[in-house]
């Protein structure tokens, strides 16, 4: 029950950080491209690279600070971070095609999940 909270309790923080810079972004270079989330995607993916480089070789026995950090503040923040670091870890696996699969697997299945969850409720609502 403790790592829930403290997952929790990241992911509230990550999430809020999110929303604010995504606001903070947008204003700033407007709304005809998603950049904010881009910028969103790819320092949370960077952070995510240096939080598990680090306690792959300095964090032993510091699990709760990592479910905070990796899982909760950046789970929160990104979940494109998590993606990248599996992608990473299959492609250090020597696994490229599985990596590849998987990249472009989620990427097509997560926007055919989207326009089939549009497509129902267009049609249960419209």
């Amino acid at each position: 029950m403790q790592a829930s909270i403290i997952v929790f309790l990241g992911a509230g923080l990550g999430g809020v950080l999110r929303h604010v810079l995504n606001i903070w972004i947008t204003a700033l270079a407007g709304s005809a491209f998603p950049y904010g989330i881009l910028v969103i995607n790819v320092v949370g993916s960077t952070v995510m690279g240096l939080v598990a480089g680090w306690f792959a070789f300095r964090g032993d026995g510091l699990g709760d600070l990592r479910l905070f950090l990796a899982t909760g503040i950046l789970g929160g923040f990104t979940t494109f971070s998590a993606f990248s670091l599996d992608t990473a870890l299959l492609i250090e696996r020597g696994e490229t095609l599985a990596a590849g699969a998987y990249v472009v697997g989620s990427v097509a299945l997560s926007v055919l999940g989207l326009f089939l969850g549009l497509w129902a409720m267009r049609a249960v609502l419209g």
